[in-house]
């Protein structure tokens, strides 16, 4: 079952390769910012996959640290915005 989830975590790692992808042409700045939630939900469930495969439980702390981030990322960015490009 290890060897499931490390098979698991690299075609999660795959997903944000192509994310980055994303974030370098993205034509708009929310294209650039879903891909950062990407990473971030990304990163959790990799960090979750990792923590089973490796019997690590201090990965899930890094994975529950890693969510929060990634949602105040989310927060910040759309308090960032302008009200004219919002009704757009």
């Amino acid at each position: 079952m290890n060897t499931f989830f490390t098979i698991v975590a690299g075609f999660l790692l795959v997903n944000i390769a192509a994310g980055l992808v994303r974030v370098y042409r993205g034509p708009s700045p929310a294209d650039r910012m879903l891909s950062a939630q990407l990473f971030g939900t990304t990163g959790v469930a990799i960090l979750l996959l990792l923590s089973q495969s490796l019997s690590t439980p201090a990965l899930v702390d890094a994975a529950l640290v890693l969510g929060l981030l990634a949602a105040v990322a989310v927060v910040a960015f759309v308090t960032r915005i302008p009200q004219n490009e919002r009704d757009e």
